[in-house]
């Protein structure tokens, strides 16, 4: 049995003491939050801290992210944790994705199901070296010119989670695109 642990964000964004600690205590998996801090940062310094442990995201906030941001920060992450990135995403509510974050807010499921579409068309791009003609209702994504394109990701890329709040759009991603839930604890396939 694998079980994971989350690192707290509210006191500090710098998780390596915890991150450190929790590897040395043998969880399978740290998990940051975004609540008061950036869970990328926490991710990074945490990947910086350890060498086995899982690191995710319960949960980066989708909607306050164009699926570019979101996508480079990702692959960023991926390559500088060796491939144990867990993208956890979620969309949180209409009232912090319009007043708090200053984005538009609507059909959360379908907006959900095509951001990770167009994740997985800009990673194809840079890993597959596909041509990035993404276009959607929501984002369109269609130019990577090489001096923007990392390239392939040694480690591929990352595994996406959603969390509770937006699991019916899992069922609208065709298979093996996206997990159904990205709370600690209670990773599919693990």
């Amino acid at each position: 049995m694998k079980v994971d642990t989350g690192v707290s964000m509210t006191a500090t964004a710098d998780s390596r003491p915890a991150a450190a600690e929790a590897e040395r205590a043998g969880y399978a998996a740290i998990w940051t939050s975004e609540v008061r801090h950036d869970p990328f940062i926490a991710v990074a310094l945490a990947a910086i801290a350890t060498e086995r442990v899982e690191l995710g995201t319960s949960i980066a906030v989708a909607f306050a992210r164009n699926p570019m941001t979101t996508a480079v920060q990702a692959n960023d992450l991926q390559q500088l944790s060796q491939g144990r990135l867990l993208l956890g995403l979620g969309s949180q509510i209409r009232a912090h994705i319009t007043r708090r974050f200053s984005m538009p807010w609507s059909h959360p499921a379908a907006r959900m199901r095509e951001y990770i579409l167009a994740l997985r068309a800009i990673w194809a791009c840079w890993h597959d070296g596909a041509k990035l003609d993404f276009r959607g209702d929501f984002y369109s994504h269609t130019l990577m010119t090489p001096f923007f394109n990392p390239g392939p990701n040694p480690y591929g890329a990352p595994r996406v989670l959603l969390g509770r709040t937006v699991r019916r759009t899992a069922r609208a991603v065709p298979a093996g695109q996206v997990a159904a839930d990205g709370n600690p604890g209670r990773r599919p396939g693990a």
